[in-house]
């Protein structure tokens, strides 16, 4: 019978020169983080749990509860198959939260539950962001409200300028949050600043989005994307997929660029690599074990 674990680190200044990190004998993170993933009574075969010994005050160091998530159980909508069960997640403005495990552990069906995807659907739990109810908003509403997602595989937009695409996006935003639209022009103008940041050119906002692009140039224009919108909380699916190393560390840069004390990421990777440019506060590991017990 299997059940999901989590290991959660608080990264200290030496946490990446610590011997067992580098080992390749050793667990990626030390067993004295492991935490029970949920309780037996809760537990369904085939699923994935992870669970969190933060506590859920509305403050924490004067920083507010951003992302709140209790207890989460989703299914594949298709099948039917549970995916998700007992997650619980909790994230402060200003964190950086790092999520790393093996392929199939559910690491991006948490990030495409979180912004409503329709491949799969809640069946218990609850998520909250900034004190909203994300189960009762559709994936535009969370978006509008300050959620922002990077796919692993960005879709190209046939026909769509990366211009006109920002300033739609962008413009989207300021309507819900009342503040004044942008013109064309003066959209430029905003946009220009952000170009420096991802290490691009000015051609680069006449393309056809994703069209063409190299997968550098795909994740740099995500990283844009979120520098135009100014999201309160980004989701990195593996931002670093398929980068080499000068793309990762302009993508790197760009993020950390982007970091106040107002707004939050959580990134999915397998690689240590990017947490080595993106430094996280806390790493959660998603993974199975094995569990043999007998019901009394």
């Amino acid at each position: 019978m299997a059940m999901a674990h989590c290991y959660t680190c608080s990264i200290s200044s030496n946490f990446f020169s610590n011997p067992k990190f580098h080992s390749n004998n050793s667990p990626p993170f030390p067993k004295l983080f492991t935490l029970s993933a949920i309780r037996l009574p809760q537990f369904r075969s085939n699923s994935l749990a992870v669970d969190s010994t933060t506590s859920y005050p509305l403050e924490k160091d004067d920083k507010k509860l951003l992302l709140q998530v209790n207890d989460l159980t989703a299914v594949i909508a298709e099948s039917q198959q549970t995916i998700l069960n007992g997650v619980n997640l909790t994230v402060y403005e200003g964190e950086v939260h790092a999520i790393m495990g093996k392929n199939g552990s559910g690491k991006s069906t948490l990030s495409k539950v979180l912004v409503g995807h329709p491949d799969y659907e809640v069946t218990g739990g609850t998520m909250t962001f900034k004190g909203q109810n994300l189960l009762e908003m559709d994936p535009e509403e969370r978006s509008l409200s300050g959620i922002f997602m990077s796919f692993q595989s960005p879709v190209a937009i046939p026909g769509v300028s990366n211009a006109d695409f920002l300033n739609m996006a962008y413009n989207a935003r300021q309507r819900k949050l009342g503040l004044p639209e942008l013109g064309p022009i003066e959209f430029f103008s905003h946009v220009y600043s952000k170009l420096d940041l991802v290490n691009m050119k000015m051609d680069f906002l006449n393309r056809n989005v994703n069209e063409g692009f190299s997968g550098g140039e795909r994740k740099r224009n995500e990283i844009l994307q979120l520098a135009v919108l100014g999201a309160d909380l980004a989701i990195l699916d593996e931002i670093d997929s398929g980068l080499d190393i000068d793309a990762l560390q302009d993508v790197a840069k760009a993020v950390n660029g982007l970091l106040t004390s107002n707004n939050s990421v959580l990134m999915i990777t397998h690689y240590q690599r990017l947490l080595e440019y993106i430094k996280p506060a806390y790493i959660h590991i998603m993974r199975y074990t094995t569990l043999s017990f007998e019901v009394p």
